[in-house]
């Protein structure tokens, strides 16, 4: 399986990386390694993450849970690609736009 990012999942994950940096000072690098964990684990296992039931999207969304940052990955399959769609803050009241 090949795996993307779309630019907005690559633009929040940037954000999300870079506050987490500045604001965590005792574990600056904990979300990159969630997040690159998290893309191994779906790049070889693409049904491991939750079904998302909202939305209207063409093709069945999954999530996958950053358990110590507390993000979600949001991604579906596409043929033999897995596209990232968006990396969400679980702390927020709702869930991304996808």
């Amino acid at each position: 399986m090949t795996l993307r990012l779309t630019p907005r999942a690559l633009a929040e994950a940037k954000r999300i990386k870079t506050w987490w940096r500045r604001h965590r000072l005792a574990a600056p690098d904990l979300f990159e390694q969630e997040f690159a964990a998290a893309l191994d684990r779906i790049a070889q296992l693409p049904d491991a993450g939750k079904l998302y039931e909202e939305g209207d999207l063409e093709l069945p969304v999954r999530r996958v849970v950053l358990p110590k940052t507390l993000n979600h990955v949001y991604y579906a399959v596409d043929g033999q690609d897995v596209v990232v769609l968006s990396v969400w803050g679980a702390l927020h009241e709702r869930g991304p736009k996808l």
